[in-house]
């Protein structure tokens, strides 16, 4: 499971709100690291947004988290995310959280699910079409369950 102090680090979403990892316990909980320059994430997003609908009203927060820099990318992220839909809680990834979240491995996208007692079910790198979307949905469906 994820480390308390990560859950616990406070992250600036991008309507410049706040909000913990967290803030979310008892909830399965997604999250997506994503960049906007990143190829595979342009791809993925609108894979994963399906998902998201499938899962509405269910006990799932889907969060996305950008890598970048919110100084430098704010307006390029932002553009993604309205071209995209991206309905995601969207936040910035300071780089203590990315490196906790990725395990040190920067490859991006990443994508981590979480079940409701904090335990990482799922965690994987890159994106394929179809194969991501599965393990995602499946992934969720295992969170839920609370099967180990």
């Amino acid at each position: 499971s994820l480390p308390e102090s990560l859950l616990k680090r406070s992250l600036q979403s991008l309507d410049n709100s706040s909000f913990r990892l967290g803030d979310f316990r008892g909830k399965a909980v997604v999250v997506n690291l994503w960049a906007s320059w990143c190829g595979p994430c342009r791809r993925e997003v609108p894979a994963y947004e399906n998902v998201r609908k499938e899962f509405a009203g269910r006990n799932v927060e889907f969060i996305g988290l950008t890598t970048e820099d919110p100084w430098t990318s704010s307006k390029r992220v932002r553009d993604f995310v309205r071209k995209l839909n991206f309905g995601f809680r969207l936040g910035w990834a300071d780089s203590e959280t990315a490196h906790t979240l990725m395990n040190g491995n920067s490859a991006i996208p990443q994508t981590l699910v979480i079940a409701p007692d904090g335990r990482v079910v799922s965690h994987w790198q890159g994106y394929s079409r179809g194969h991501s979307v599965d393990r995602l949905r499946s992934s969720i469906h295992e969170a839920l369950s609370g099967n180990q």
